[in-house]
């Protein structure tokens, strides 16, 4: 069990060549874009879904921040659609590659950062001197201030890696737990499979949950900038 238990975070590859992209691209197809006068329970579910959150997460923007609606919601549904394939048994899930999500997180902060030094200079630069700092405070306050900027995207990406790698590592822990308590306890092991079924349930929730709050942070980084 101990050898294999990163093996599903392994890059898969067919004939020698990964897959990794057309794993990538296969969530877009469970989102079709409607071509019909009246659609189906699933397209108006889909389309109720994306426009509560996209309510949500731009109330708070001006009308530059509002243009990047399609960005932020074609971001959470590839998050969350990835997230949620990715708990299907013998899956790989893209989101667990640390260089994938910092792929997607430094392009939005850059774009977001860029915006706000373009839109909004000087209140861009206060940021890294607050009103009312001591002169002698004033280099130690403009490096921090740059660390924790250029931190941003490194703490979105290593969220997201390690809150759906730490998922699926436990899932597997417990998984080969309960199939290796089957010749010792039955009892024991049926706890343990039941504590699988609510662990499974939960990193549904988790799934979901780490693609709003991957979404709605750089909703609010571009909220900061505009």
């Amino acid at each position: 069990m101990n050898e294999n238990l990163f093996a599903s975070f392994t890059t898969p590859t067919m004939m020698g060549l990964p897959i990794v992209v057309l794993i990538i691209m296969f969530p877009s197809i469970l989102f079709p874009s409607p071509n019909r006068l009246i659609n189906n329970r699933l397209i108006s579910l889909q389309q109720w879904l994306v426009q509560l959150t996209s309510k949500q997460m731009l109330a708070i923007h001006n009308y530059k921040g509002q243009t990047w609606a399609l960005m932020l919601m074609s971001l959470i549904l590839f998050i969350g659609s990835t997230n949620l394939l990715g708990l299907l048994p013998h899956s790989f899930t893209p989101t667990t590659q640390l260089s994938m999500n910092l792929g997607m997180a430094i392009p939005l902060w850059a774009g977001t950062v860029i915006t706000g030094f373009r839109h909004k200079t000087k209140a861009s630069l206060a940021h890294f001197l607050p009103q009312g700092t001591p002169v002698p405070l004033i280099p130690m306050l403009v490096i921090i201030e740059t660390i924790s900027l250029f931190i941003q995207p490194m703490a979105l990406a290593v969220r997201l890696t390690a809150n759906i790698t730490a998922g699926h590592l436990l899932m597997h822990l417990i998984g080969g737990a309960a199939l290796a308590l089957t010749n010792i306890s039955t009892s024991v092991a049926l706890i343990t499979f039941i504590i699988l079924i609510l662990l499974t349930i939960l990193e549904f929730a988790v799934a979901l949950i780490q693609a709003y709050v991957f979404t709605l942070l750089v909703s609010l980084y571009l909220h900061d900038n505009t």
